[in-house]
């Protein structure tokens, strides 16, 4: 008789992330992967891995120059299994394999995506790796002609899909060399567009996506469509005004480093220079993040949008309700829960850190584990700098970030309650 597997959805997602880490680490070991003269070890290995995985974008190694064709087609094709999701790759076989979801398989889905619904699976995840392959091949014939100004077509080609892939899927990572990011484009408004544009398209959600892309009236949007879009709007405005301030960027600098603070990893400016208030606006846009079913990180705007509402109604006793939808007491108890348990491990990652590299600013280094838990990306320059231990804390910080702060949670039991419960009694808080 088969024997059933006792795993949550959740752990085997957690568990799916992590076998995809060891072995793209593995991979990345092999002799071929890298440039000769390039030695990486196995803890480099694995943090290129696990950044790659968790579309962070933090690297300890120049990708440009030290991984071979080889190298950096692995590392691709680990953005873009972790950009799409441990349970989306495995919908994609099973789709060509052509047999159906189990119960279990659908729960693994809709846990990792945050479905409500279990019907029309197939139908909805066709649709995103049609929306991710159009899209990403849009994106890289825009990159193109950008790049060939600078690269011969053979290198310019492989450069502009790695680019894609890399900013579709909010991962950060680059080819150009010398830790340089985008910075050589400063002022190239298309190239800032074009990435911007794959950044922005990618966060706000795959499902929002189709919700818009069904051409229906707006009003017939959904909620979290709505949401999303709002959210995603008010704060790129909000943050390329902020960093206009702080840091006299100009309006195309500052727009791009609000675009990519919230999760992508690129940057067009020197962070290692930015003053203390840039720093701190950055760090608020990376825990704030994308938006949900998306490729990137954060707490997500519809969490902090969930939280303004239930803050409202606490201040004012107006009803939680936007946009003509009440608001379900549950979502907004688990918008705070969300935060609470990634801020407590943001808090955790930089009390570690401090603790083993006193030599660095505590803005700097929460700079770094904010990108890291938000698996947003951008470095004012010193992870590559790390000592072991300090690399081994962001590793787990970036697992943790990609697998989210109530899945994280939930991996410790089933959550059954108890059959009975104890009588209430009020507390003074606030």
């Amino acid at each position: 008789m088969k024997r059933k597997s006792r795993l949550t959805p959740m752990q085997l997602i957690a568990l799916g992330f992590a076998a995809a880490i060891l072995l793209g680490a593995l991979l990345l070991l092999l002799p071929f992967a890298t440039y000769p003269g390039k030695h990486l070890n196995p803890l480099e290995a694995l943090f290129t891995s696990t950044s790659a995985v968790c579309v962070t974008g933090l690297i300890v190694v120049d990708t440009g120059t030290t991984f071979t064709a080889f190298g950096k087609t692995v590392i691709a094709l680990l953005i873009q299994l972790g950009g799409l999701g441990i349970a989306v790759a495995g919908i994609a076989v099973t789709i060509a394999l052509g047999r159906g979801f189990s119960f279990k398989e659908r729960s693994i889905i809709k846990e990792s995506w945050n479905i409500d619904s279990y019907g029309g699976l197939k139908r909805i995840f066709r649709r995103v790796l049609q929306l991710t392959l159009v899209i990403e091949l849009l994106g890289a014939a825009a990159t193109f002609p950008i790049l060939l100004r600078d690269y011969p077509p053979e290198k310019a080609l492989p450069m502009s899909l790695f680019h894609s892939i890399s900013a579709f899927n909010n991962a950060g990572f680059d080819l150009f060399g010398g830790y340089q990011s985008l910075t050589a484009y400063r002022g190239d408004a298309a190239m800032n567009l074009v990435t911007a544009a794959l950044i922005v398209v990618a966060g706000v959600g795959y499902l929002t996506l189709m919700d818009v892309f069904s051409f229906r009236s707006p009003r017939r949007w959904s909620l979290q469509t709505k949401v999303s879009l709002f959210m995603t709007g008010s704060l790129l405005i909000a943050g390329t005004l902020l960093l206009k301030l702080t840091d006299g960027y100009n309006w195309l600098e500052a727009f791009f480093q609000s675009v990519t603070a919230r999760t992508a990893g690129f940057n067009t400016v020197d962070l290692g220079a930015m003053s203390e208030a840039g720093l701190f606006v950055m760090v608020l846009l990376m825990i704030v993040g994308a938006c949900p079913g998306s490729t990137g990180g954060g707490t997500k705007t519809t969490t902090w949008f969930a939280m303004f509402l239930a803050v409202r109604e606490i201040a004012t006793g107006l009803k939680p309700e936007a946009f003509r939808r009440r608001l379900p007491a549950r979502v907004l108890h688990r918008a705070f829960a969300v935060v609470f348990v990634s801020l407590g491990v943001l808090c955790v990652s930089t009390f570690l850190i401090s603790v083993l590299e006193p030599e660095y600013r505590l803005s700097q280094i929460l700079f770094e584990v904010a990108s890291a838990v938000n698996t947003v990306g951008v470095t004012t320059g010193i992870t590559s700098r790390l000592g072991t231990a300090s690399r081994v804390v962001l590793i787990l910080t970036m697992y943790f970030g990609r697998l989210g702060p109530l899945s994280v949670a939930s991996l410790w039991g089933s959550g059954t309650d108890r059959p009975f419960g104890y009588s209430e009694e009020s507390i003074t808080v606030g």
